[in-house]
């Protein structure tokens, strides 16, 4: 079993950054796939961020250029850096793993408003 704990989000101003977190506890295969996805008031969730336990990453057309998806494997903690941030960036954000099994966290909430 798997546990996926998110931290920081909140409210920013657009133009502004966030760093998530996603910590990863329990039984962590040697491959897998990490990602962020969010879903926003009335809409479909949407792939943001993913990373490989190669390294390799992929983003989602809305954020290209302006999120970073990166992870630390000895603290089996995936990062995404969100600079540039717009209103539209407004979601709750989920982290997910892929490995046997598919594991979900709880979600964060990021709020870009003026």
């Amino acid at each position: 079993q798997v546990q996926l704990v998110e931290s920081g989000g909140g409210l920013v101003t657009p133009g502004g950054s966030l760093r998530l977190s996603c910590a990863a506890s329990g039984t962590i295969s040697t491959t897998y796939v990490m990602s962020w996805h969010r879903q926003a008031p009335g809409k479909q969730r949407e792939l943001v961020a993913g990373i490989t336990s190669y390294g390799s990453t992929d983003y989602g057309s809305s954020v290209k250029g302006r999120f970073t998806i990166s992870r630390d494997s000895a603290k089996n903690t995936v990062y995404l850096q969100m600079n540039n941030l717009r209103p539209e960036d407004t979601a709750v954000y989920y982290c997910n793993l892929v490995q046997s099994s598919t594991f979900w966290g709880q979600g964060t909430q990021v709020t870009v408003s003026s």
